[in-house]
């Protein structure tokens, strides 16, 4: 087997992954549903009930972020997931049954959206890291740059169908759907052979601690501005909840099939993006900066887009270039903490990537609202480029990193001073 797709050699990663790429697949033609739904169905055009809606779902991780951790820590991941991927398949029948039935109001799709939150907020840890415990350390890297091609693979086609059937039958039969998907990722759980997996040491609950992980975090210099990037791609980089929909309907005068097929286009250059991830056998800090930037560029030149087409073909490098980001950073994490950490500083990556979105999001479709749909690209696209100097000079002066240039892809070529290894 190639190098690309080492780790489904593993029996127990590959049913894991076969169930995340269903799950995945569901929860993209989900939020591009509800998207939809609270804009055009419910609200006619409101983009401050968009920018709510994404902080329904988020809130929760902010709050709920210490304890999921430490959960994940102290007990089975696979228990945690298994008990929250049940939740998201009473939820998505909930809405499904209030849309056919023509008695969905907002305020039902909020509640809804925030138990799904509650659900992610726990199941998110879990799902990080326990890849660890399904493959060897020399698979790791692999595994994570797959479980982002499951994600982007899904980011690929779940918003493309999702808006094709949205303009066929409507939203309702979406959210149907979607719940198969849950119950394929609960199966592919339940198959898991646990003998077989590799078990961290149980923590006591003593030291069952989440502040151990945060200053675990604060104390390396590495660490902490890739949480910083990650702070800045999840809370303004990764809004298309938000702008895309403004875009496709108030700038460009398009519907539900075009605004699916944004996301599905996103996902060309995200899935690229994974599978190179995949091939890579160590993690580089060079991949995450070179991106941030590739990132921020791709993103201003979509604010300026003058059609349609223009847009969406500018959503390849923002994919490519943002996995490539998040991906890679993910990955640099996960090998650089201890067994019994691992958990909790996943919990505070989680919260770290969606933990500005609840306040943001409401924020972003202000903006709309008052200043236009482009407005809101526009004000994302500033904060990614404070990110990427702040992060660029940080690493330059403070982190220990020097920039050398290259003839070379990436041709700026970002090497530690101290910390070789994972972040070289």
């Amino acid at each position: 087997m190639s190098r690309t797709f080492s780790s489904l050699s593993i029996p127990n990663y590959r049913s894991f992954f076969m169930g995340n790429c269903a799950s995945n697949l569901g929860l993209w033609m989900t939020r591009t549903a509800q998207s939809w739904l609270v804009l055009e169905v419910l609200t006619q055009g409101d983009a401050t009930a968009l920018g709510w809606l994404t902080t329904m779902m988020f809130l929760p991780t902010l709050l709920l972020t210490p304890l999921a951790g430490i959960l994940a820590d102290k007990f089975p991941k696979r228990t945690i997931m298994l008990l929250a991927q049940g939740l998201l398949f009473v939820d998505i029948l909930i809405l499904s049954t209030l849309t056919l039935t023509h008695h969905v109001q907002l305020w039902h799709v909020f509640v809804l959206a925030l138990l799904d939150g509650v659900a992610g907020a726990f199941d998110g840890p879990s799902r990080q890291s326990i890849v660890t415990e399904l493959v060897p350390v020399t698979e790791v890297s692999n595994a994570i740059g797959l479980n982002s091609t499951a994600w982007n693979s899904a980011r690929l086609l779940g918003p493309g169908a999702a808006g094709v059937l949205i303009g066929l039958i409507g939203t309702g039969p979406v959210f149907v759907v979607n719940a198969f998907t849950y119950v394929a990722q609960v199966v592919a759980l339940l198959s898991l052979d646990r003998t077989s997996m590799i078990r961290p040491a149980v923590i006591k609950t003593e030291k069952a601690k989440f502040l151990p992980a945060v200053r675990y975090v604060a104390s390396r210099p590495l660490l902490l501005i890739l949480f910083v990037i990650a702070l800045a791609m999840g809370a303004f980089g990764f809004n298309q909840s938000v702008t895309n929909p403004l875009m496709t309907t108030d700038a460009f005068g398009k519907g539900a099939t075009e605004f699916g097929l944004l996301g599905s286009v996103m996902g060309i250059g995200s899935l690229v993006a994974a599978l190179l991830a995949a091939r890579r056998p160590r993690p580089r800090i060079r991949h995450v900066v070179v991106g941030l930037g590739v990132f921020a560029i791709a993103m201003a030149f979509s604010a300026m887009a003058p059609t349609f087409l223009i847009f969406a073909l500018l959503q390849i490098p923002m994919g490519l270039a943002g996995v490539q980001v998040m991906t890679t950073a993910n990955a640099i994490v996960q090998v650089s903490v201890s067994a019994q950490l691992r958990g909790r500083v996943m919990a505070l990556w989680v919260a770290v990537v969606m933990g500005l979105t609840p306040i943001v999001s409401p924020v972003v479709g202000w903006v709309g609202s008052a200043y236009g749909a482009r407005a809101t690209v526009w004000f994302n696209t500033f904060w990614v480029i404070v990110a990427f100097v702040v992060s660029s000079v940080y690493l330059y002066t403070r982190g220990g990193i020097e920039l050398h240039m290259s003839r070379q892809r990436p041709w700026v070529d970002v090497q530690p001073r101290t910390e070789p290894g994972h972040a070289g």
